[in-house]
């Protein structure tokens, strides 16, 4: 057990926080002055690859798959040397975290920051993948909202603590394990009763969900499938094998990737013939 006891006034030790510290600080607002690209599409989008980037970036390619005039240019904003505190970026988003999106198609441009916000804004702009109105639509941003608030605790609480604290700790380890399986179980019982989270159709829901929870059923974040035992969930592991195979997902998916097989990498898009 730690003997730490909690100073009367909290100082920042950049030394203690892991792999991420030199990016974390307990300040908001530019660190320096760095205007962003802007590309000729009618939407820009300043991302990476993460589980809250590829939201977007598969949304994008879904709504040019069907048919909408959803032209994109995706920048790469490397988080881990700081690009999202340049002052352009935190124009756009004062929080200082990707994806971050200018939607220039109007005569007034736009800003539009956190992943949630996006997808939804861009849903209803094309009245794409989210019902219109009644209990579907409700339906659909109930688990767009659940996944908004769950995702920290299975990125900033598991992950953190399982893969990336400077220490493995029992206590935050267990603490954030139990919520990440009980955060399953309820994304097994929705998948349950329904083919997708706002029922028999895909939406933006499963956009927001399946970069953070599939990954995590497949393993590809935090390595810690096993630890998990998520061959429990079979309703979560069909519902993301099925979503991966769409054309779209797997395009989205490579979007502002810099890691991993080359041929899954797509540092920026400013085109489709981009993924050629």
């Amino acid at each position: 057990m730690s003997d730490y006891t909690p100073p009367k006034v909290w100082t920042h030790d950049a030394e203690s926080g892991g792999k991420f510290a030199n990016i974390n600080r307990p300040t908001a607002g530019p660190t320096h002055d760095k205007e962003l690209p802007v590309g000729e599409h009618p939407f820009q989008l300043y991302s990476m690859g993460t589980p809250n980037g590829v939201k977007v970036t598969v949304m994008f390619e879904e709504l040019l798959a069907a048919g909408h005039a959803a032209e994109y240019d995706a920048w790469f904003i490397n988080i881990g040397e700081g690009d999202q505190f340049g002052s352009g970026f935190v124009d756009v988003n004062p929080n200082s975290k990707i994806p971050a999106l200018m939607d220039r198609s109007g005569d007034t441009p736009v800003r539009v920051f956190e992943s949630g916000a996006i997808l939804l804004h861009l849903a209803e702009k094309f009245g794409a993948f989210l019902p219109a109105s009644g209990p579907a639509r409700t339906e659909v941003l109930n688990w767009l909202f659940w996944l908004q608030g769950s995702a920290p605790y299975l990125g900033g609480g598991f992950g953190h603590f399982y893969a990336y604290a400077p220490e493995k700790l029992e206590y935050p380890i267990n603490r954030f394990a139990m919520e990440a399986k009980r955060q399953l179980s309820v994304l097994d019982r929705r998948l349950g009763e329904a083919r997708y989270l706002g029922g028999d159709d895909y939406s933006i829901a499963d956009m927001a969900t399946w970069p953070w929870y599939g990954a995590l059923v497949k393993g590809l974040v935090y390595d810690a499938a096993e630890f998990l035992s998520v061959h429990e969930y079979g309703n979560v592991l069909r519902w993301t094998d099925e979503i991966a195979e769409r054309a779209s997902v797997q395009r989205g998916r490579r979007v502002n990737r810099t890691w991993g097989d080359e041929d899954k990498q797509l540092r920026e898009r400013h085109d489709a013939s981009d993924f050629e």
